[in-house]
């Protein structure tokens, strides 16, 4: 059986859709961009749930990251993708509201989803294709990481926006969106 090739939707400068899709191996041009999704799972601590990407990824493998991560498909919307990306790389099944924030980069836009969600490790689900390993980690330990070329290239202000967005804001706990909060 041939593998199923992922299609992107590819979006113009103001995030509407143009109508054509990509396929993921061939990338992008200059001028498409398409949506990106990652999910920041944070424990009471306040602590990111991060995960080290397996060996065998075409894509930063073996480099830790945010807790989840991972381009929408075509069809899909940035919330539909998310959840998705849980499912596949951590095995849970979370609720989602709209994106925390966005950021833009040169081919897209990056939608962080933050989550309070007290996950116990380990995972059932983890190791499996796509991630090695899981942990909880501080802000100065993913930066550590950072530094030591461990981390997905993020720039050093980006991870500490997305913990200093946790402790300034009220982001949603799973259990207040299954109560209707």
């Amino acid at each position: 059986m041939a593998p199923v090739t992922e299609l992107w939707d590819i979006l113009d400068d103001n995030r509407r859709p143009t109508g054509r899709t990509a396929p993921r191996q061939d990338g992008l041009v200059d001028g498409d961009l398409h949506v990106v999704v990652h999910v920041c799972l944070f424990n009471a601590a306040g602590e990111m749930l991060i995960q080290r990407r397996t060996e065998t990824k075409r894509d930063w493998p073996g480099l830790w990251d945010f807790s989840v991560g991972g381009s929408i498909h075509a069809g899909e919307t940035s919330r539909e993708g998310a959840l998705r990306e849980v499912r596949e790389e951590l095995g849970l099944d979370v609720e989602l509201g709209r994106p925390s924030f966005t950021f833009n980069f040169q081919y897209g836009f990056d939608d962080f989803y933050l989550l309070r969600h007290d996950v116990a490790l380990p995972l059932a689900a983890v190791p499996n294709e796509e991630v090695a390993e899981v942990r909880w980690a501080s802000p100065d330990d993913v930066v550590e990481l950072l530094r030591a070329g461990e981390f997905i290239n993020y720039r050093e202000s980006v991870v500490r926006f997305v913990f200093d967005f946790l402790d300034h804001r009220n982001i949603f706990d799973s259990r207040d969106l299954r109560r209707g909060r």
